[in-house]
């Protein structure tokens, strides 16, 4: 059977990180779109309750195993790609840099799950369990709490320029013909997106990166600024 070659094999592992990366997308498009306006208008108690409650854990089980298996599923499938085309036959490609670019966003994503976001919600949620129980909140929580936010609303946006690439890889041929000029300003240029995002994720309380990711009108757009940013750059790097 078909299934069981080795391009079966690897169509059950492009299967299964779709599968894994609308898990994960979806869970944090709810906690963006969802669960954090109504937490801004919703009573203590309420707040209180879904957090010391299963509702939140349980999402964030969800949300942070899809991106694990995004992740691990992911990077399996660009290592098999460097082996069929050899490593300097994908980074000739415009089809290696386009999964190469979507790849790194995502994995930068996937650590903000599991090192910034997934522990500033485990010391939230066992402040309001503590609350609940009608002990004291932990003081670090609502600090915890608020650089939580700004991190997800940075995936969010990093979602928008990630989902571009991958599906630009098949499905947007570009005329590119990398030199080793354009391929060292490729890998700057993307190395500086990540340190000024990252940087403003993590850094500070205000400012105006603050202020673009306090609503999610400016994280769209700062989302589809930035990816129409990167692929005229790359555009303008790599062309013929």
């Amino acid at each position: 059977m078909a299934l069981f070659s080795l391009e079966g094999w690897l169509f059950l592992l492009r299967w299964l990180h779709f599968l894994a990366g609308i898990t994960w997308i979806g869970h944090l498009y709810y906690f963006n779109f969802t669960q954090t306006p109504f937490f801004a208008k919703a009573d203590p108690a309420v707040r209180t309750g879904m957090l010391a409650g299963s509702l939140v854990g349980t999402a964030l089980w969800w949300f942070r195993w899809g991106a694990m298996v995004t992740f691990g599923s992911g990077w399996l499938i660009i290592l098999h790609e460097w082996g069929r085309m050899g490593f300097g036959g994908f980074f000739d490609s415009s089809y290696g840099w386009a999964i190469f670019y979507g790849g790194i966003l995502g994995s930068l994503m996937w650590f903000n799950v599991w090192f910034v976001i997934w522990p500033a919600q485990k010391v939230v949620i066992a402040s309001a369990t503590q609350v609940a129980k009608g002990g004291q909140a932990i003081p670090e929580a609502a600090a915890r709490g608020q650089r939580s936010g700004f991190v997800s609303r940075t995936n969010t946006l990093l979602s928008i320029p990630m989902l571009f690439f991958m599906g630009a890889a098949r499905h947007l041929p570009f005329a590119w013909q990398p030199t080793p000029g354009s391929k060292l300003g490729a890998l700057i240029l993307l190395a500086l997106v990540i340190a000024v995002v990252e940087a403003n994720a993590l850094v500070g309380t205000t400012g105006p990166g603050k202020k673009m990711l306090s609503s999610l009108s400016g994280t769209f757009w700062g989302g589809f600024v930035l990816t129409a940013i990167l692929y005229v750059l790359l555009e303008l790097l790599f062309r013929r």
